[in-house]
């Protein structure tokens, strides 16, 4: 099987994981090969000697790999897509961070996990991304898709902006606040959520737009079908203003048309089959809990 392995620079925390991942990984013979900066930071540690146990480098992804494990957080995954695109490349989360919704292999269970990944014990949950555009020439991104979030907010300033937004191109509403969110079902649990808005399952075929501390007191998210294009055009105090793809930021001119819509391609995440999302909301975010029971 051929792997490749992500993750952020090197640090003690995740040690013993990458220790157990490669020992593995080395036993399964397979043809594995590391993020190159993770590479480099791991063998700059001096407690891993990847290039002994015949592991490589990878510094961009193809349709061969059959793999990617991340090691890390939801971010981590988050920055992986960047290198996975639209490969169709299975992922898998060993999680090294914290909530971990995306991440969802304790580091305590890496060997019980992967050899279920490895005898086919899993299903693959199919992630729906968001693509972004704009009418400015000079404000392209190089990487135009997220997997949680696009979202435009204030730049420089402590002033609301006003976020015109269209939906197939019929006038929603302006939104004044300090910024506007738009999630896919992925994203729900993250900056969504915190700004107060729904949690949607997975597999639902819809997103969501979440104002961030909007003066409109009526406004509320609201949930759309995933096949709506949305415009939003933003006017404030300030002459520019942030657009957040997963946190990857790009400052935009104001009165920039920005278009998002569903992207062409998935994310394909692997989750083992005794994972389930409401399974994953009592665990991480004591959904429902009652402490008197």
């Amino acid at each position: 099987m051929k792997i490749a392995v992500y993750g952020p620079l090197y640090n003690e925390r995740s040690k013993s994981t990458i220790k157990i991942l490669v020992a593995y990984l080395k036993n399964k013979n397979a043809n594995v090969f590391f993020e190159k900066n993770f590479y480099e930071s791991i063998i700059s540690s001096s407690c891993i000697d990847l290039i002994s146990f015949g592991f490589k480098i990878f510094h961009v992804l193809d349709a061969s790999y059959e793999l990617l494990i991340s090691i890390g957080g939801d971010g981590t995954i988050l920055r992986a897509i960047t290198h996975v695109k639209d490969l169709n490349i299975p992922i898998v989360g060993i999680n090294t961070g914290r909530l971990g919704f995306l991440s969802t292999i304790p580091m305590n269970e890496v060997e019980i996990a992967l050899n279920e990944i490895f005898e086919g014990n899993y299903r693959v949950s199919k992630r729906s991304l968001l693509a972004i555009n704009t009418d400015e020439s000079e404000s392209g991104f190089d990487l135009n898709f997220a997997l949680n979030e696009i979202s435009v907010s204030r730049k420089n300033t402590t002033s609301m902006i006003s976020i015109e937004t269209w939906l197939n191109d019929e006038y929603l509403a302006s939104y004044w606040a300090d910024g506007l969110i738009v999630s896919t079902p992925t994203g729900s649990t993250g900056y969504s959520l915190s700004c107060g808005g729904p949690v949607i399952m997975p597999e639902s075929d819809s997103l969501v737009l979440t104002p961030i501390a909007p003066h409109n007191l009526n406004a509320r998210p609201i949930v759309i079908s995933s096949d709506k294009i949305i415009k939003l055009k933003v006017t404030g105090r300030e002459e520019k203003h942030l657009v957040s793809l997963d946190s990857r930021i790009k400052t935009l001119p104001n009165n920039t048309t920005i278009t998002i819509c569903k992207a062409s391609f998935q994310i394909h995440m692997i989750e083992l089959k005794d994972e389930r999302f409401i399974k994953t909301l009592r665990k991480k975010l004591l959904w429902a809990a009652d402490q008197r029971n």
